[in-house]
């Protein structure tokens, strides 16, 4: 059992000299910092800690924001203009006219006034088609056929839509949404549903796949960041790419640089190539010499063969298997040697699909992202510094001497970014500097500043680029949703499973950034209308517009 917290005896105003109450105010501080520090171990540990509940804005005092002047006018804030009409494009099902049950003799009549009342209708929907069916005089059967645009199964498109808009948008589980369907008076079992929402799914794959290829090929840069995801009883990682155009999810058993490689170029249409990209990226990365040399070499050697087609001049390998047994063929043994050649390889591969090297990559710290012009996120940065807990009051002041600093050039570099000048960005540059290159009686806040110094490159990128966005929050944002139905889910059994979680977490997100229903989307592709573009057009034909 706890020990009871010992209680200070009744202090009467005889006894309360200046001395005592300085000490009671003493003991109340300490009580203070000592429940922060209670929490934060509770933080550090993973346990629950406080939460942090907002007072409730409803008994809020409206005469409370009259202006200096007690004139009783709403502030800026309140005044929210005037309001716009909530039925004005509503799609009328219905109309009743209604008369006064008493009309005075003599009365003249003024038209209506319109009372529109929001419902639905969620009920099912069964038709049964008789088809006829007759015998011919050689005694062959003719018989009626079914109205194009259904599914050759027994379940109309509107219910299909309306299963995979459950479970994929609305995050409701399999077991709740049969118990749905079910009580709705839906005929359908548990295995049918699961069919429903994994299988049979091409057109939605085709179309996810084509996102990534489309978003690339019209963006300056894009947003990355992974989470986990648990498939088959263990571990992965889920890795997003996207931007204000696109968003696009692939969940694979790794999170390396390879696999981030294998994802900008979508796995299956990964390959390995030789270039001059690829020898740089080796350079950079510090392979031994007599190495890269010696890769050279081979390059060389194909260059003057007399081919006929002038891609077959370099090393081009098409399948992680081959590319395994080429590095065995050179003698490329050592395994931090195989991964630097494999990176270079994929980063020349991507190079060759026409993925250019100015493309800049706005993430965390997470090393397996720093590839092509890559670009940090200040918000991470900063995490790093206001993580730090103090020891004293020096070390206090100096972490928040430290971010004032921080958040001062973060501001400034949004100003940049509006209006940039060359006197503007070497300012900013150096006082980025200073404030990295001091040094506080806080080792740890050193430690943290020397870090930021060595990222300046990648913090300060939008110096150079100022259409870069300085943080990584859209990724943050976007991965959020799929991190909801994992939540809610837990892990994927199959591939078919996995693969239909990363296709319509992909669609759903690019539909919202063209503010395209996703409900309405669906509705489309299983009907076959043509209303919807494809959403590679989209992406396309926003850029254009941009």
């Amino acid at each position: 059992m706890n020990s009871l917290k010992p209680q200070l005896p009744k202090i009467s105003d005889e006894d309360r000299t200046p001395l005592i109450d300085v000490l009671l105010e003493l003991l109340a501080w300490q009580e203070k910092q000592i429940d922060k520090l209670e929490q934060e171990i509770l933080k550090l540990k993973g346990e629950t800690t406080k939460p942090k509940i907002k007072p409730s804005k409803m008994d809020h005092d409206p005469a409370k924001d009259c202006d200096e002047n007690g004139d009783g006018r709403d502030t800026p804030k309140n005044n929210k203009g005037p309001k716009r009409s909530k039925t004005k494009y509503l799609k009328i099902d219905a109309t009743f006219d209604i008369q006064p049950d008493n009309i005075p003799e003599g009365s003249i009549h003024k038209g209506f006034r319109d009372v529109v009342i929001q419902d639905i209708k969620f009920e099912t929907f069964n038709t049964c088609y008789r088809l006829a069916q007759y015998q011919t005089p050689d005694g062959r059967y003719v018989s009626g056929q079914l109205p194009d645009g259904l599914n050759g199964c027994h379940f109309g498109n509107d219910l299909i839509s309306f299963i995979l808009y459950q479970y994929h948008h609305q995050h409701v589980t399999q077991p709740l949404l049969l118990k749905q369907l079910l009580d709705l008076g839906v005929d359908i079992s548990s295995g049918r549903l699961s069919q429903f929402i994994t299988d049979a799914l091409d057109m939605f794959h085709d179309e996810k796949d084509q996102l990534l290829q489309a978003g690339l090929s019209v963006s300056q840069y894009i947003h990355t960041d992974d989470t986990g995801a648990r498939h088959d009883g263990k571990n992965g990682y889920c890795t997003h790419i996207g931007n204000e155009l696109f968003a696009w999810f692939s969940s694979t058993e790794s999170k390396s640089r390879i696999n981030f490689l294998n994802c900008l170029g979508q796995g299956s249409h990964s390959f390995y190539v030789l270039n001059a990209g690829a020898f740089a990226y080796m350079e950079q990365q510090k392979l031994p010499n007599i190495l890269l040399a010696r890769l050279e070499l081979v390059e060389e050697v194909l260059c003057s063969l007399p081919l006929a087609d002038p891609a077959d001049k370099r090393v081009r390998i098409e399948t992680a298997i081959d590319w395994e047994k080429w590095l065995d063929q050179h003698g490329i043994k050592a395994k931090r040697h195989r991964r630097i050649v494999t990176e270079g390889a994929l980063m020349g591969g991507l190079l060759a699909q026409g993925i250019p090297a100015t493309l800049s990559i706005v993430s965390d710290d997470a090393g397996q992202f720093n590839v092509f012009d890559h670009a940090l996120c200040w918000i991470h940065a900063e995490r790093i510094v206001n993580r730090l807990i103090p020891l004293n009051a020096e070390h206090v002041k100096a972490v928040d001497d430290t971010r004032e600093q921080l958040w001062q050039i973060y501001r400034d570099l949004k100003a940049y970014k509006l209006e940039p000048t060359a006197t503007q960005a070497e300012d900013i540059t150096s006082r980025f500097k200073t404030m990295c290159s001091t040094r506080t009686a806080y080792v740890t806040l050193n430690l943290a500043l020397k870090r930021m110094g060595n990222n300046q490159h990648e913090l300060l990128r939008v110096l150079d680029k100022p259409y870069l966005p300085l943080h990584n929050n859209l990724s943050e944002r976007d991965i959020r949703d799929y991190v909801k139905k994992r939540k809610i889910s837990g892990s994927t059994r199959s591939e078919a499973g996995r693969r239909c979680r990363d296709t319509f977490a992909s669609l759903k997100k690019t539909c919202l950034k063209h503010k395209i229903s996703f409900w309405h989307y669906l509705k489309n592709r299983l009907l076959g209308e043509s209303n919807i573009p494809p959403l590679a057009d989209l992406i396309l034909a926003a850029a254009t517009c941009d």
